[in-house]
């Protein structure tokens, strides 16, 4: 198993939402977050003064995926969240030990 954790734009998250679940991902959590990569953030001008942002609003999509569907994925959240401009995001893969399901102590594939 594997889980998959996507920092993307908010606008972008309505078309990843729907396309992973065309994919066949059953559940998703989503969270929302600030930070910088490269970028360093922007500056916004508030009435006539100039203001730095330094963490820039990104939301974080996690899933969990066989490793079969883990490439499929991952191409689907490139091909929706990707505009091409900085800022576009990151996607972090990690490899899961064990998940279980608290409600019927299903474990592994079972509990996703």
């Amino acid at each position: 198993m594997k889980k998959i954790e996507a920092i993307i734009r908010h606008f972008k998250l309505d078309d990843i939402k729907t396309a992973l679940t065309e994919c066949g991902v059953e559940g998703m959590t989503i969270t929302e977050v600030k930070g910088y990569g490269r970028q360093k953030g922007h500056t916004e001008m508030y009435r006539g003064n100039e203001y730095a942002i330094d963490f820039v609003p990104k939301v974080k999509v996690e899933v969990v995926v066989s490793e079969e569907r883990l490439r499929s994925v991952i191409d689907t959240i490139i091909g929706k969240a990707q505009t091409g401009q900085m800022g576009d995001g990151k996607i972090f893969v990690s490899d899961l030990s064990e998940v279980i399901r608290i409600r019927t102590g299903e474990t592994g594939a079972d509990a996703v």
